[in-house]
């Protein structure tokens, strides 16, 4: 499983939270706690808002551990709101067009989970992804499928019915196809003001997920970066975290 976190608030620069914490996501990508394997080694990427309404990317398929570029971006890049994410492959290629986080127009995307043999129904779900947004899948993870189904499903006008409308898809497909294997995500997706969090899985294990919300800012984590207690609250299984503009944290099961 892979990790990753993703920061909303005043700007910091994005080392403050790859490099800084104890248990930074760097830290994660070599040590993962709360994960099937400690190592992420396979590529990363971050994403970023700047002063123009679409976001700014960098991916590589080097760790994030070996990868001096990315030091020097994270010591220079300060912004409001950034994602963040090293990969542990659940089956796909190691590329840079399978490294998180996904975009699209102003949207960012990034996932950590698998959809349960993902081989078998790959080509039911491909035939989800309308024929204008086809084009736009670059790699071939089971992650940019959700991105690609979310999008058709009307993630501009409802984020959360778009999600909702996204997990009734794979779980048909899965049921369809006689897959037993779960299903599970953890996905945020932001389009630079409104953040969204998806957790999600077809058995009781869920991927980890955790938040701090204080009086300026939002981290969401796959596993906290520190471990100070009280600090982190866990997402609960089957919820959506929303945070709009200018709100408070809302909890919505699924």
């Amino acid at each position: 499983m892979c990790r990753w976190l993703t920061y909303r608030g005043p700007a910091i620069y994005m080392e403050d939270l790859l490099y800084a914490p104890d248990h930074s996501l760097i830290e994660q990508s070599l040590h993962a706690q709360e994960s099937k394997v400690a190592t992420n080694g396979d590529g990363f990427g971050v994403g970023w808002y700047g002063t123009r309404a679409e976001p700014g990317t960098y991916h590589e398929i080097l760790p994030a551990w070996n990868d001096r570029n990315l030091r020097t971006l994270a010591r220079h890049i300060s912004t409001p709101m950034f994602f963040a994410h090293v990969r542990a492959s659940t089956g796909t290629a190691t590329s840079r067009a399978n490294c998180h986080p996904f975009t699209h127009g102003r949207w960012l995307f990034m996932h950590n989970g698998q959809v349960g043999q993902y081989a078998v129904v790959r080509r039911a779900l491909e035939r989800l992804i309308p024929d204008d947004l086809y084009p736009q899948r670059q790699g071939t993870t089971d992650s940019e499928i959700l991105f690609l189904l979310m999008l058709a499903g009307g993630l501009d006008d409802d984020p959360t019915g778009a999600a909702r409308t996204m997990l009734g898809q794979v779980t048909t497909a899965l049921d369809e196809a006689g897959v037993k294997a779960p299903f599970r995500v953890t996905a945020p997706f932001t389009n630079g003001g409104d953040l969204y969090v998806l957790r999600y899985s077809t058995d009781d294990k869920p991927p980890t997920l955790y938040y701090d919300e204080r009086a300026d800012s939002l981290t969401v984590v796959s596993e906290p970066l520190d471990e100070t207690k009280g600090r982190w609250e866990e997402v609960p299984p089957s919820t959506i975290l929303a945070a709009r503009a200018g709100n408070a944290v809302e909890l919505t099961p699924l």
